[in-house]
């Protein structure tokens, strides 16, 4: 028998917020998809779910390697949206914690990236996403733009 394992989760509320939770990908989200989409449409390449800092490691959802845009798509619950975020009740403190801990990472990465150079543009999940996209092409467009 070895050490047991330390828990770094809540024992589940039920089996279907279990399973809910599960099935929440990290990556290729309906909103991410939706902007990468006319992104694309607009004739912009870009990288996808690519890291940009080595360490502490760091993945963008959509990176423009030329113009050094990172775009990160936030969904509300996981990073805390002020106007569609929640706190669950059931093992409030674990998600009070981990959502906190999100937002803290959030800026730490927009900070370490701007120091190195990088534009960050933040989306949250709720956004229009051809507001989101106009955005972004200014972003990559002005950066381009100044590279000579």
């Amino acid at each position: 028998m070895g050490v047991p394992r330390k828990r770094t989760s809540p024992v589940p509320s039920s089996a279907a917020a279990s399973k809910r939770m599960a099935a929440t990908g990290q990556r290729d989200t309906s909103a991410e998809t939706r902007i990468r989409k006319r992104l694309f449409a607009q004739g912009l390449r870009y990288r996808v779910d690519y890291p940009v800092l080595r360490k502490p490691r760091r993945k963008a959802d959509i990176v423009f390697t030329r113009a050094k845009v990172a775009v990160f798509v936030d969904g509300c619950f996981w990073h805390g949206c002020l106007e569609h975020g929640s706190w669950p009740k059931a093992n409030s403190e674990f998600w009070r914690n981990k959502i906190e801990t999100n937002r803290e990472r959030d800026k730490d990465t927009d900070r370490r990236l701007n120091d190195i150079g990088w534009y960050v543009v933040r989306i949250w999940e709720h956004e229009d996403p051809e507001i989101a996209v106009k955005r972004i092409i200014e972003a990559v467009y002005s950066r381009t733009k100044n590279m000579g």
